[in-house]
C-alpha cells in the first residue's frame, strides 16, 4: 500500500471493512450476521435501505462515484487486492461516503455463504479480469454456475450489470447469460453505455486503442437458477 492507502487503511478499516474470514459465525464480525450466517446490511449500515453488491471494485473510482451518486442505497465492495481497499477507503473518506462499506475475500464464496438469497436490489461486475488465453477461460468469473449464483442472491426485478472492454468475453457473457433462465435480457443483446456508469480514466484508455466497452443489463425474473443455488 502507499502511505496514504495504509493511514486509510488504518483509520477506517474497522469501521467500514471485514475480511470474510472475520465475517463468520465464529469470527470477529459475527455480529453482522444472522442465525444462518447471512450479511445482516442494517446492522453494518445502521438503517435498512436497498443493498447494491459489487465484484472487484478495483481501485473504487466508480465504486465509490456511484455510492455518492445514490446515497439512499447501501453499497458493498467485494475485493481481494489489499492497496485496492485502501484506495477506496481513501475515497470514501474524502468524500465523506456513509453508504460504502468493503468486503475482503473470494466472491463466490462471499455469494455463497455470506448473501442471503433473493436479498440484493444489484449485482455489478465491471471489467473482471478477461483472462485472454484460451486454456484459461475457465478461470474467468462469468461462468454458467457463479451467474446462477449471481442470479439467485437478486430479489426479483432486481439487476445484474456486466460490463467489459474485451470483445470475445463480452461475447461469452452474453452467451452465458442468455442461457440462465432466472435472468432476462430487456434488450435483447449488449445495452447502450448507461450514462450514469462513471467513465474512468481505464476505459477512456480502452476507447482510444480500439476496445469499446460492451454492457449487460439483466434482470431477474421469478425462474429458477440452473444450479439450484437460491437456497
Amino acid at each position: 500500500m502507499t502511505a496514504g492507502q495504509q493511514r486509510a487503511w488504518e483509520r477506517s478499516w474497522d469501521r467500514l471493512g471485514a475480511d470474510l474470514t472475520d465475517l463468520a459465525p465464529d469470527g470477529r464480525r459475527a455480529d453482522l450476521l444472522d442465525d444462518d450466517g447471512r450479511l445482516l446490511p442494517a446492522a453494518w449500515f445502521g438503517r435498512d435501505a436497498d443493498l447494491h453488491v459489487e465484484i472487484g471494485s478495483g481501485m473504487g473510482e466508480t465504486t465509490a462515484a456511484l455510492a455518492a451518486a445514490e446515497p439512499d442505497v447501501d453499497h458493498v465492495a467485494v475485493e481481494v487486492y489489499p492497496p485496492g481497499l485502501g484506495q477506496l477507503l481513501m475515497r470514501v473518506d474524502e468524500a465523506g461516503l456513509r453508504n460504502q462499506r468493503l468486503l475482503r475475500g473470494d466472491a463466490v464464496v462471499a455469494l455463497t455463504d455470506r448473501i442471503a438469497p433473493d436479498s440484493l436490489a444489484g449485482l455489478r461486475v465491471f471489467y473482471p479480469d478477461p483472462w485472454p488465453k484460451r486454456r484459461h477461460h475457465k478461470r474467468r468469473l462469468i461462468q454458467p454456475e457463479t451467474v446462477a449464483l449471481m442470479a439467485s442472491r437478486l430479489r426479483a426485478g432486481a439487476t445484474l450489470h456486466l460490463a467489459t472492454d474485451v470483445a470475445d468475453y463480452a461475447e461469452w457473457m452474453l452467451e452465458v447469460t442468455d442461457a440462465e433462465p432466472s435472468l432476462d435480457n430487456p434488450h435483447g443483446g449488449f445495452a447502450p453505455r448507461p450514462d450514469w456508469r462513471p467513465r474512468t480514466k481505464f476505459e477512456s484508455r480502452a476507447e482510444v486503442e480500439g476496445r469499446p466497452s460492451r454492457d449487460l443489463l439483466l434482470v431477474r425474473t421469478d425462474g429458477v437458477t440452473t444450479s439450484g443455488a437460491g437456497s
